[in-house]
């Protein structure tokens, strides 16, 4: 195979010819860390290819951690990161840090790392995939052990697979907790059971007369997908129409405004309701105030579920018909597993961990029958 060509024998694009030239140096060690580059101008007249050609190579390597720039001074190789698989550093990425669940999920992880010696690094990308990928991007440049993450928005096409691949060449094994992409379904991951879960609370809810159930799901994550499919599989089991207009979806952008927009809605057009299954508790207590500005009672009125037994799902002598979210448990079960996968224990490549599901029946809801 000639220079330039491709394994199918095709010429491969100039920018790419210079990137795959540089990063072979880099790695042979022809371009040691802190030196500096040839010019825009020296790679133009050298590889005979525009100044741009070279910036979008530059731009490649810079975006891989290969080199960085220094405004005045020039282009450098940067100081790669050796992974020595002994750091005793584990990274935990989550799509957020002091909010509702993950504090004790994150405590979940600690209790169990910190007593195997490790220490945490943690980050968090509030929901955002640009953001997730500026974490890995960090730290690949870190010697760390393994990760445990939290995608975002997981029911959302991964465009930076890339990076989990990186992670893999580098020898770093990852586990997904939460959620995890389509593109790498088959990776190792601790989740709940969601489908079962929406069809356990809305199973409750027809078996004590409710026959209006309206759902309210997060589109852009796997566990609303799945927690409305498990609402959906309740609702034709017992015969039930399924209505998608009876449906509010919501993203996460929009989830402070939109659910509570939507039952309002629903409310002022008289809809049929006599209860809601919330994609979780914060989203319930969110459904609840909307229905109390609207002049309805809850239960006697409708009745209203939430999703992950979560602080506020209980105070003053209220407390909501939920699914419980073992927050600390699955966070050690993540832990556990990564631990496994760092001392190569065979046969854990694709392993999946799902938890059962757990219906806590609260006052929020009204038997109808």
């Amino acid at each position: 195979m000639t220079k330039g060509e491709s394994f199918c024998g095709q010429k491969q694009p100039k920018y790419y010819q210079l990137m795959t030239d540089l990063k072979e140096k880099v790695t042979k060690g022809e371009i040691r860390p802190g030196d500096k580059l040839p010019s825009e101008n020296e790679l133009s007249a050298a590889y005979q290819i525009s100044r741009q050609t070279v910036r979008k190579a530059l731009a490649v390597l810079d975006s891989e951690g290969y080199i960085y720039a220094e405004h005045g001074r020039g282009t450098f190789c940067r100081e790669r990161v050796m992974h020595t698989g002994n750091s005793r550093n584990i990274a935990v990425v989550t799509t957020y840090l002091s909010d509702y669940i993950f504090p004790r999920v994150i405590q979940g992880i600690d209790e169990v790392l910190t007593r195997e010696g490790y220490s945490i690094i943690l980050k968090n990308t509030k929901n955002s995939r640009s953001q997730e990928a500026k974490c890995l991007e960090e730290l690949l440049q870190k010697d760390i052990e393994g990760i445990i993450i939290e995608p975002s928005k997981s029911h959302i096409y991964c465009r930076h697979t890339e990076l989990y691949g990186k992670l893999e060449e580098y020898g770093i094994p990852y586990v997904f907790i939460q959620g995890c992409f389509d593109q790498l379904s088959e990776k190792p991951k601790v989740l709940m059971d969601d489908c079962l879960g929406g069809y356990l609370i809305t199973k409750y809810l027809i078996e004590t007369g409710h026959r209006n159930i309206i759902g309210v799901f997060k589109s852009d994550d796997m566990q609303g997908q799945n927690r409305h499919r498990g609402y959906v599989q309740a609702l034709q089991e017992a015969g039930l129409v399924y209505d998608p207009d009876r449906v509010i979806w919501f993203y996460t952008e929009d989830r402070r405004v939109h659910p509570y927009d939507g039952i309002c809605r629903l409310v002022q057009k008289q809809a049929a309701m006599d209860s809601v299954v919330c994609y979780n508790d914060q989203i319930a207590m969110k459904v609840i105030q909307a229905l109390q500005d609207m002049g309805k009672r809850v239960p006697e009125d409708i009745s209203v579920t939430g999703y992950d037994n979560s602080f506020m799902a209980a105070g003053d002598g209220f407390h909501l018909t939920t699914i419980v979210h073992p927050q600390e448990k699955l966070g050690e079960m993540a832990a556990e597993l990564l631990l496994d996968l760092i001392h190569h224990r065979e046969g854990l490549e694709s392993e999946q961990i799902l938890i059962e599901p757990e219906l806590v029946i609260g006052n929020s809801c009204l038997d109808r029958r």
